[in-house]
């Protein structure tokens, strides 16, 4: 929230101030649902989440629920333009189950995982040991990337541009599937490499592509970055809500880790310079 009361102001003027922001986040924190873990999700999303709750993130909100000991319920709405007005802000429900952190749109919870974006290539080819994109291997490769995505200035600065092949960033995923168009291209020797974001790509070469080395991008010392933190979004000015949930982020961290691991999320430590678990 930004700090746009002055410290000049009278005390009676503070005073008032201070009525009126409290009443502001009272009626806000009110919107919580105190019958139900309400959350707001992509019905076509895998592998994050689906209406049949096979993605990550619905074992992850299955957990939350179970944890608050309320039953869990879903606003479904395509991962585009207006998901957020249209669900979490229009009260639909009260969290977004991953959501990258320092996003203004909402209130982020503490961080419950850092991941980063990889390089998926075949497992016996060429490039499987291949670690950041300045390696000299892969001028004159064909490499698939969402247009738009931080590795694509990286792939500019290294002259990777004019081969690549582009896939759609803003799609509604019950009609079309960029990472998957992505994956089977590179399956078919259509592209060379795949540069997608971890918790995308992992999950879905550990299911469907065993043929495939996923290799996070951690080498990269120049911007952009290409590890987010991921956060729990929730209304802004809900911190009741958001204290709340960060107090089952951290006593339950092991148990998040154990579902994000078992689907194939890719996780880094906190600065993003290594494996979770593994020195930096």
């Amino acid at each position: 929230m930004r700090a746009w009361a002055k410290k000049a102001l009278l005390p009676i003027g503070t005073v008032m101030l201070a009525l009126v922001v409290g009443a502001a986040s009272a009626q806000t924190s009110d919107l919580v649902s105190k019958a139900a873990f309400r959350v707001c999700a992509d019905p076509a999303n895998l592998p994050m989440s689906d209406k049949d709750g096979n993605g990550f993130e619905n074992k992850l909100a299955q957990m939350f629920a179970a944890k608050l000991e309320l039953p869990l319920e879903y606003t479904w709405y395509p991962m585009a333009t207006g998901f957020i007005r249209n669900s979490l802000r229009a009260n639909k429900c009260d969290v977004v189950i991953g959501y990258a952190q320092g996003h203004e749109m909402v209130l982020n919870t503490n961080h419950y995982f850092t991941s980063a974006y990889t390089l998926i290539v075949p497992k016996d080819g060429p490039l499987a040991d291949v670690e950041a994109l300045n390696d000299e291997r892969l001028q004159g490769t064909k490499l698939g990337i969402i247009a738009g995505s931080p590795p694509a200035t990286h792939m500019a600065r290294n002259r990777l541009l004019p081969r690549a092949k582009a896939y759609n960033l803003v799609v509604d995923r019950r009609h079309e599937s960029p990472a998957v168009d992505m994956l089977n291209d590179l399956r078919d020797g259509e592209i060379d490499g795949a540069l997608l974001w971890g918790p995308i790509g992992g999950p879905l070469v550990k299911a469907d592509y065993p043929e495939f080395r996923v290799i996070p991008l951690l080498k990269e010392t120049l911007p952009p970055r290409l590890h987010f933190r991921i956060t729990m979004g929730v209304r802004q000015g809900e911190k009741v809500w958001a204290r709340k949930l960060n107090s089952l982020i951290r006593r339950n961290q092991g148990e998040i880790n154990a579902i994000l691991e078992e689907a194939g999320v890719p996780l880094m430590n906190d600065m993003g310079t290594g494996l979770l678990g593994e020195p930096n």
